[in-house]
């Protein structure tokens, strides 16, 4: 057994969304071994930082929240599809020499995992296929950019997962990760009320 870490490092200098000062983890020691016989730290995050799960409410009014997350869909089988080399957004000609069935997770590898910098034309998912995956009943989807979806005023791409359920995973580190079929582990916080939260990403060969 092999595991793949694919989750973004969280630290005060870290790559946000449109580079957002807001966004930025806020890591403060509030004890250390000068002050006393332990050490502790307290953050302040987004709950949309590195990577990350969204909820239903994140873009649906009324939706449901993250602790109510099905964790049948964040401990599961997935395949990694190799989109490298598109330039834009991920378009049916993209995938369709791909397998994709009912209730299979979905993760898009793209050119966004080499950037060292926000890039302002991350790669997406376009709406065409976003309503695609839906409408084949994926369970998940997750993709190497901080959100699904780019200048999309009335969020179409997050809107057809979330409305069907459909787990979002994002900000997701790819850059040595080889196309094929993993196990896939990504538990979001438990945080009431929250419409997305933090994951720990991993993917096991098996």
């Amino acid at each position: 057994m092999r595991i793949h870490d694919i989750s973004t490092l969280i630290h005060p200098d870290m790559i946000v969304y449109k580079n957002k000062e807001d966004k930025k983890p806020i890591i403060t020691v509030v004890s250390d071994y000068n002050m006393g016989t332990s050490y502790e730290s307290r953050a302040l995050l987004d709950m949309h930082v590195g990577t990350h799960m969204d909820a239903p409410l994140h873009m649906i009014e009324g939706g449901d929240s993250i602790e109510n997350q099905d964790l049948y869909k964040c401990v599961t089988d997935c395949k990694v599809f190799d989109l490298s080399h598109v330039e834009e957004k991920i378009e049916m000609k993209d995938i369709e020499k791909y397998n994709i069935s009912e209730n299979d997770f979905i993760i898009f590898k793209t050119r966004n995992s080499l950037a060292t910098e926000f890039d302002f034309k991350f790669v997406f998912i376009s709406t065409e296929v976003s309503e695609f995956l839906a409408e084949k009943k994926i369970k998940g989807v997750g993709i190497d950019a901080l959100s699904v979806e780019r200048d999309q005023p009335n969020h179409e791409t997050h809107e057809a997962f979330l409305k069907e359920g459909i787990a979002v995973l994002e900000g997701l580190n790819l850059k040595d990760i080889i196309e094929g079929e993993y196990f896939l582990v990504a538990l979001p916080l438990k945080i009431k009320g929250a419409e997305g939260a933090p994951s720990r990403a991993i993917l096991i060969e098996r």
